[in-house]
């Protein structure tokens, strides 16, 4: 491990370099290990979209009650969001992240003991501090790893955890949760938590911390016209996702009346495309960011506008959920490199700003999405996310080109 860490160590550059590293093996298992990081914590923030149904069931609550737990995860992120980057002060970085990792192990495991709905909302608020701590060190991390020049390409690595997720979390939940309950499927993140801690802990090179930064440093930041619309376009995209992409269970299953089995592959179709989309997105995003998030927003409000109009008919809706799917895999590496470039002198700081943004919106997205569903039907949830995915095109075109 001290080979691997001084051959890392001689591999790394500042993050204001201009060109990127070479990738050596050293820096893949690095890389890699923040990818299964992601998968790990993501698996577990969208694990309710295939459990909602049982999970409901069993504590004795409404589907639109259920879906607040992602709402418990994303609110208590936005606000350690804003505090994380200060509090961790000049601690080494990857010190935080293996505590990070640790702390989503003992936050699954509660939540999936949990007895009644408030201790299930106290761990998914254990999660919610791990996920935002970590993504708002992610980018900074990565251009560390692998230079700014590449952060895009570094990030659709990471955020490939994202899109693996997307297929492993809501498809086998929804299985998991039928052969072995709903608890069961929750405890298996507890696992996968595990298995990412030792990846960080054996490949990652120790990381002194290159700043410290301050409320008011992080706040300065949202004076910059690039951060502004950059943070506005998480909000609008990932909101309407999340209100939509929450309930997707309960629209298969009242609207395109599908039982278990197909639900659970039209759930992974998604998240195939997701990878697709993923991969794609990390070229798109190093070439040219408004391009790449008008596409991305496009893609998404045409799939779910598509599924609210004719998702009825069994093929058009797997065909226009593995659209869907494509676009999201895009979004979540095209949305932070599109803030971070708004921001290159301050990576860590508008890591925190990604992360808040991206949670308030998956809270507000969740909170309307159930207020939605409960009150106008499975097919409302969709609508409001083809609405705001439209926004985001628009939106699109006020910023530069590159």
């Amino acid at each position: 491990m001290t080979d691997t860490t001084s051959q890392f160590d001689s591999a790394l550059i500042d993050i204001d370099a201009a060109e990127p590293v070479a990738w050596s093996a050293a820096t893949w298992f690095a890389v890699l290990s923040m990818a299964a990081t992601s998968f790990a914590l993501v698996s577990a923030e969208f694990l309710p979209a295939g459990l909602l149904t049982p999970m409901a069931s069993d504590l004795g609550i409404s589907e639109g009650t259920a879906g607040q737990v992602v709402t418990a995860t994303a609110s208590v992120g936005a606000v350690t969001a804003l505090l994380s980057n200060v509090l961790i002060g000049r601690l080494n970085r990857k010190t935080v992240l293996v505590g990070l990792s640790a702390l989503a192990i003992g936050s699954n495991i509660l939540a999936a003991l949990a007895t009644d709905f408030w201790l299930l909302l106290l761990g998914r608020a254990g999660l919610g501090i791990a996920l935002s701590g970590f993504w708002a060190l992610s980018v900074a991390v990565v251009a560390r790893l692998v230079g700014t020049n590449a952060t895009g390409r570094g990030m659709a690595v990471v955020t490939l955890g994202v899109s693996l997720a997307t297929i492993a979390a809501p498809s086998m939940g929804a299985l998991i949760s039928d052969w072995l309950g709903w608890r069961s499927a929750m405890a298996m993140t507890a696992g996968l938590a595990a298995f990412a801690l030792l990846l960080q802990v054996l490949s990652l090179p120790t990381l002194p911390a290159s700043t410290s930064n301050s409320v008011a440093d992080v706040l300065r930041l949202t004076r910059r016209r690039g951060v502004q619309l950059g943070m506005l376009a998480i909000l609008l995209l990932m909101t309407g996702h999340f209100a939509g992409s929450v309930y997707v269970r309960p629209f298969l299953e009242q609207v395109t009346l599908l039982e278990t089995w197909p639900i659970a592959l039209a759930l992974l179709g998604f998240g195939i495309a997701s990878v697709i989309g993923n991969i794609a997105g990390g070229r798109m995003a190093d070439a040219d960011l408004r391009t790449a998030l008008m596409v991305t927003a496009a893609l998404m409000a045409f799939a779910t506008l598509a599924l609210v109009l004719w998702g009825a008919h069994i093929v058009v809706a797997f065909g226009f959920a593995t659209l869907w799917g494509f676009a999201f895999g895009m979004a979540p590496v095209v949305l932070p490199t599109n803030l971070s470039r708004g921001a290159p002198d301050a990576l860590e700081a508008v890591g925190s700003l990604m992360v808040v943004s991206f949670q308030v919106a998956i809270s507000i997205g969740a909170v309307f999405g159930g207020y939605v569903v409960d009150n106008y039907g499975a097919t409302g949830p969709l609508t409001l996310t083809a609405a705001l995915a439209a926004s985001t095109v628009a939106l699109a075109l006020l910023q530069p080109r590159g």
